[in-house]
């Protein structure tokens, strides 16, 4: 008994942090389903080869930088989506930062600049994205936590209690948004070797 591929034609799908690790291969796989895919981030350089990836798998995309710290650009973002695309359907939440430091020493500003991205920073984007997809009454977001939101890892306090807070993030819009018609699902990997972590 084969497994049939997953299909997601006609989708539009965008990858917040989807020029590296995590997110380009997720982004990847969206492309080799079938849906068309906006990868992006803050440097115009990787967006633009990220966009030729997707366009190298025969679908379309779009070349945008956006920063999860700036809602401002996220929603321009949006707006060149639903300009090219008529739609957003997916979401991926994969933007993150970390810093490796021992609890007691770590810095206050630092604490507070991955919070921003971590958290804050999907919260923002679920936000903007999911009142567009809550209107349409369809859309389906997945945010990136981590191993770390449940199990503890040495010397990244900061990263480890924002993946925790996003996995809570995660059920809370769930439940809210899941009578309009959107799907809010997070999931959780482990160690692997990216430019984040390496």
């Amino acid at each position: 008994m084969g497994f049939k591929k997953l299909e997601l034609d006609g989708r539009c799908a965008v990858v917040i942090g989807g020029t590296s690790g995590i997110g380009r291969a997720i982004a990847h796989g969206l492309a080799e389903a079938g849906a068309d895919v906006v990868c992006t981030s803050r440097r115009q350089e990787q967006v633009d080869a990220a966009a030729g990836e997707i366009e190298a798998f025969g679908r379309r995309s779009l070349k945008v930088t956006s920063d999860v710290d700036d809602a401002e650009s996220l929603r321009d973002l949006l707006a060149a989506c639903t300009g090219e695309f008529g739609k957003v359907d997916i979401l991926v939440n994969s933007a993150g930062r970390t810093k490796r430091v021992p609890a007691v020493d770590f810095d206050e500003e630092d604490w507070n600049a991955i919070m921003e991205t971590n958290l804050t920073g999907t919260l923002r984007s679920c936000q903007i994205f999911g009142r567009h997809m809550l209107e349409r009454g369809y859309g389906r977001i997945i945010n990136i936590a981590s191993l770390s939101s449940f199990v503890s890892l040495f010397e990244v306090a900061a990263y480890s209690a924002s993946k925790a807070a996003v996995a809570s993030l995660t059920k809370s819009l769930a439940i809210e948004w899941a009578k309009g018609g959107v799907n809010v699902n997070a999931i959780a990997p482990g160690v692997f070797k990216t430019s984040l972590n390496q």
